[in-house]
């Protein structure tokens, strides 16, 4: 029974992408059968009508997405695109997520839920809502997200949803990220569920009193108002449909594609084999100095049901904690990595998953006060990680390497220009390689992880124009894609000076010692060109830093971030002698890479002439 299903799931992967899950499994019948009875009191459906509908929601999403892109201040979000955005209906359940960034999209479903429970029936027409804290569902306390109800006749029908990272969220270090910080007040400025507009009326003491404890105060301003435009335009475009096609018409269509999404979960799901599976993941010590720690994960599969239960450390006072909301999304993009679902994206692709975090106070399941700034990352890159081997151990075929995690950097100073402080994360260093698959080597530069290729680097000129800094270099890094017989993504360094002052730099994150895991018998020989580290270039000289920190330089001194490739698949011995040899030609390998880590040897680095009877030598030695 267990062969017949392997082979048939094994069959449907080769043929196209598939599919993601969520909640208890079996263990949740009560959600099917409530489904069910659902559908079946609907009316039957014009499939186009239900198709237009669909389109409508969708377009709704992208046209919010655009406005934040376009109307925003800060390079985190109109470069970057470090925003996402969503759309809940009034229970609420998500009826859309946009295809932006997972870290943010998983989370969204706790803390939409945790919103509305607080203020019950305190919520009304024209209400705007803003909240960040991880103790309500949060990710990270820098995504700041807004909420705003959409009333149709007087009635709640609609929420529309906006979350982007601001470049600073008050508390005693620039954007954020505080290495140093031992509890969560010593990071941020936390933000439960809060009213901005009262129906309809803005409370400006509130945004004040925001405002003021963050730095660059016009950056903030503009982002927020981004965010709120983009809310309006998603609350204008339901309406408009609701006008059109009438609410029990449009309930009906928004009903069938919550159930088509549950049904291509459980269709997935039903055709793994039952039983219980485990994967391991391992989280590096970026100076925290308590060593590195195990994230386990134990998939349990029963019929079309499944169930996920995650094992961390107890949590340790450093910014690597991870409170539940965020880690919601760890999981699921460990899920949707192995699934590769079509869409609809939606609540209901997670009714047949049940999701057990642990007992509170654990890196996974962090509670008050832990800090967490670089969760979004660390750990949940590692998370994510150890869902899908787990996965991938119950179905071998759908095996693929993991991507670069991000190992990042924030910039802060005075901009002389406008006699104003500036600070950003800059997104451009975090972007790391993709792992490699069966058919394919990894893509470069769409990185990291936990963004899986929905941020942008943006144009060099416009960060050094938004800021006082001249970035000398951004490109891709020799020998840092993980070897194997499909290569993976190689990751990129970027350099940058301060124009006139000195700067501040702020690093996080992790994959600085481990590389991305590769799959299939894929290792590495040359591991140190596939890590992530930073270079501090002073007076000629260049220290390696490898340890989240908070470091300055002057006008005249450089930082280079440079991130990690994405992990290989297969043994890198079986890598055809042209493609090892193409790689060298374009600057993705080195001659020493080709030897070490490919067993090819280039007897001269300008011809690339192969030496054919060392190489073959070589090789067979391996087996």
């Amino acid at each position: 029974m267990k062969a017949a299903k392997t082979k048939k799931i094994a069959a449907k992967s080769k043929a196209a992408a598939k599919t993601p899950s969520k909640s208890k499994a079996s263990l949740k019948p009560s959600l099917k059968t409530k489904a069910v009875k659902a559908a079946a009191t609907r009316r039957k459906l014009d499939p186009i009508t239900l198709s237009v509908v669909r389109g409508v929601l969708e377009t709704t999403q992208r046209e919010m997405t655009l406005a934040l892109e376009k109307t925003a201040r800060s390079s985190v979000f109109n470069l970057a695109h470090d925003y996402s955005t969503a759309i809940f209906n009034a229970k609420p359940e998500m009826i859309l997520q946009g295809q932006d960034i997972p870290i943010h999209l998983g989370s969204l479903m706790p803390a939409m839920k945790a919103v509305a429970a607080y203020f019950g029936d305190d919520i009304h027409e024209g209400d705007l809502i803003l909240h960040n804290d991880p103790a309500f569902g949060g990710s990270h306390a820098i995504d700041t997200c807004m909420y705003k109800p959409v009333f149709y006749k007087g009635k709640l029908v609609y929420w529309t949803v906006c979350k982007g990272h601001l470049t600073d969220i008050g508390g005693p270090v620039p954007a954020g990220y505080n290495p140093a910080a031992k509890d969560i007040f010593a990071e941020c400025l936390r933000i439960p569920p809060v009213k901005i507009w009262d129906k309809g009326k803005p409370r400006n003491d509130v945004l004040n009193m925001i405002f003021t404890n963050m730095r660059a105060r016009r950056d903030q301003e503009g982002d927020f108002n981004a965010l709120i435009g983009a809310c309006q335009v998603g609350e204008r475009n339901l309406l408009a449909m609701l006008d059109k096609y009438g609410k029990p018409q449009v309930d009906d269509c928004v009903g069938e594609l919550l159930d088509m999404a549950e049904r291509h979960m459980r269709s997935l799901i039903k055709e793994v084999p039952d039983g219980t599976y485990e994967g391991i993941a391992i989280l590096e010590d970026a100076g925290h100095g308590f060593g590195d720690f195990e994230i386990k994960a134990k998939v349990t599969i029963k019929g079309d049901g499944c169930h996920i239960a995650i094992t961390s450390p107890p949590q340790i006072p450093y910014f690597i904690n991870s409170y539940e909301g965020n880690s919601h999304s760890g999981v699921y993009l460990g899920l949707m990595m192995f699934a590769q679902l079509p869409p609809p994206y939606n609540e209901g692709l997670y009714r047949c998953v049940s999701l057990d975090f642990g007992p509170k106070g654990t890196i996974c399941n962090a509670k008050e006060p832990a800090p967490h700034m670089n969760c979004t990352t660390t750990p949940m890159e590692t998370l994510t990680d150890a869902v899908r081997l787990a996965f991938e151990k119950a179905v071998p075929s759908k095996v693929s390497a993991s991507w670069g995690h991000a190992n990042g950097l924030n910039i802060a100073g005075w901009d002389k220009r406008h006699d104003e402080e500036y600070v950003t994360m800059v997104l451009a260093t975090i972007i790391s390689g993709a792992g490699a698959t069966p058919k394919q080597d990894g893509w470069h530069a769409v990185g990291p992880e936990c963004c899986f290729g929905a941020l942008t680097s943006g144009d060099i000129e416009l960060l050094e124009y938004s800021y006082p800094i001249i970035i000398h270099k951004y490109g891709l890094m020799e020998d840092s894609g993980g070897a194997g017989e499909f290569r993976g993504g190689s990751g990129t360094a970027w350099e940058v000076e301060p124009l006139d002052s000195e700067m501040t730099f702020i690093m996080f994150g992790e994959g600085r010692r481990i590389p991305a895991v590769g799959a299939a018998g894929a290792s590495s020989a040359m591991v140190e060109s596939k890590v992530g580290r930073l270079e501090r270039k002073i007076g000629g000289k260049v220290e390696v830093i490898k340890d989240n920190i908070i470091g300055t330089i002057k006008p005249g001194e450089t930082v280079t971030n440079k991130n990690p490739g994405g992990g290989g698949f297969g043994h890198p011995f079986k890598r055809s002698v042209e493609k090892v040899v193409w790689d060298v030609k374009n600057g993705l390998v080195s001659v020493k890479g080709a030897k070490e880590d490919y067993g090819v040897v280039i007897k001269d680095g300008k011809s690339l002439a192969v030496d054919m009877a060392a190489t073959n030598k070589l090789r067979a030695a391996a087996h």
